[in-house]
């Protein structure tokens, strides 16, 4: 067997599909999911260039803090830096920007939800709340009452997220006990290590919430 005979042999897969050609359709198809489009069925590499460039400035529609946004979006844009970068809701802050510390957690449809592994695309029709929406009118809501009462931050740059994080575990959970709280805020970090007060400021947002006015 010469080398030109075993080099086809060898890209030869079951069905006579080359492996070369299959790596290449695969390529393009992923790159037609990225970018919104489906794969053409013959499509070449300049193909999925132009698939690319296609895709740069996609039409979305994001429900924020109740308002509705339509917006030109990249597909590879994360949600936290159209939160930040484009409408200016800097409450949502990126610390580790792979999924890790928390920092960006604001609320989909009522659930905490990383906002720096979230795409832009993928939060279509949602409803995001972000820090910005707690607000009850110019006064602070329930929940950042309470982290400001129980003091439950130092440096402040998880304070977000830890925020959002808690009221998203009170509005599935009105009255957790110590163990639901850590749980539910266990996906947050605190460098300055003020999970106690934390703790302490769940609790009183849970309270404040049932309309007890208080309590640790």
């Amino acid at each position: 067997m010469n080398d030109n005979h075993r080099k086809k042999k060898d890209e030869k897969a079951e069905g006579g599909v080359t492996r070369r050609h299959f790596l290449t359709g695969a390529g393009i198809g992923a790159v037609g999911l990225a970018a919104g489009a489906p794969a053409v069925e013959g499509a070449t590499e300049q193909d999925a260039a132009n698939l690319i460039a296609a895709g740069e400035a996609v039409p979305v529609t994001l429900r924020i803090n109740g308002t509705r946004q339509r917006l030109l979006v990249e597909p590879r844009w994360s949600l936290a830096y159209i939160l930040r970068e484009k409408l200016l809701l800097t409450g949502t802050k990126l610390g580790c920007d792979r999924g890790e510390c928390g920092a960006c957690t604001v609320l989909e449809d009522g659930v905490p939800r990383y906002s720096c592994m979230t795409l832009a695309l993928e939060a279509e029709d949602r409803e995001i709340t972000t820090l910005e929406g707690l607000l009850e009118g110019e006064e602070l809501g329930a929940v950042q009452r309470a982290f400001e009462e129980k003091d439950a931050l130092q440096c402040g740059y998880c304070t977000p997220g830890q925020v959002m994080a808690v009221e998203g575990l009170l509005r599935s959970n009105p009255d957790p006990t110590l163990e639901e709280i850590r749980t539910g805020v266990s996906g947050n970090l605190c460098r300055c290590g003020t999970y106690p007060n934390i703790f302490k400021a769940a609790r009183l947002a849970a309270d404040l919430k049932r309309g007890k006015g208080g309590g640790s």
